[in-house]
């Protein structure tokens, strides 16, 4: 039970940021629905198809729809802050990738893979969604955004979950302590600027080359 609470609380919040994103590119209410069930949903189906658990829980259970109903219809009654669509659209964007690596990795050990693989599904399930919204609405892909770390504290925070799981000492409270943790990062990596080095030295060397 818990971990189907924390799995709804991470669709809605990236499903309100994908109905942010929707709202902000000037989507109308159904795109903005559209958009949010594919940021809140699309990362669990990647995850379940890969594990090969048959039909994804999206579809085989129908609580699932309910937080995009709850985002869209949140961000259409202006209930959400938007306006200051940006800045809010990537709270919400933390709070879904700190709990969807922590829920992505304990669903892949539950279905009986080893530590490091669950792991890397983990992160495949936080950013999947995330990279889903913003190539759908024609954005960079906040995986690929240099401003700010991304897939580094998903990865940090499903290593953890997989670590504490071995030892025998996951719990809910661990999770959520890993999912704040990760959330922290994220926020903190926006507020000052953190950076990983680029794929070349620097633009004009590509330029050059």
């Amino acid at each position: 039970m818990t971990l189907l609470i924390l799995d709804l609380a991470g669709v809605f919040f990236f499903a309100v940021s994908g109905s942010l994103l929707a709202a902000r590119r000037n989507f109308d209410i159904v795109g903005s629905l559209m958009l949010g069930s594919l940021v809140g949903l699309g990362g669990g189906v990647v995850r379940d198809l890969i594990i090969g658990q048959g039909v994804p829980q999206a579809f085989t259970n129908p609580v699932y729809l309910a937080p995009p109903v709850l985002a869209a219809l949140l961000v259409f009654v202006h209930a959400l802050g938007v306006q200051r669509y940006r800045r809010t659209l990537l709270v919400f964007d933390a709070a879904g990738l700190a709990l969807f690596c922590v829920t992505g990795t304990q669903t892949a050990l539950a279905a009986g893979l080893p530590p490091v693989s669950a792991a890397l599904l983990g992160v495949t399930t936080a950013v999947g969604g995330g990279l889903l919204r913003d190539v759908v609405a024609n954005e960079v892909p906040q995986v690929f955004n240099p401003n700010g770390v991304y897939a580094i504290p998903a990865l940090l925070g499903a290593g953890l979950v997989s670590f504490f799981s071995a030892l025998g000492v996951y719990n809910a409270v661990v999770g959520m302590s890993v999912a704040a943790l990760v959330f922290t990062l994220r926020i903190l990596s926006l507020r000052y600027g953190w950076r990983i080095p680029l794929a070349g030295r620097t633009a004009a060397v590509a330029d050059e080359s």
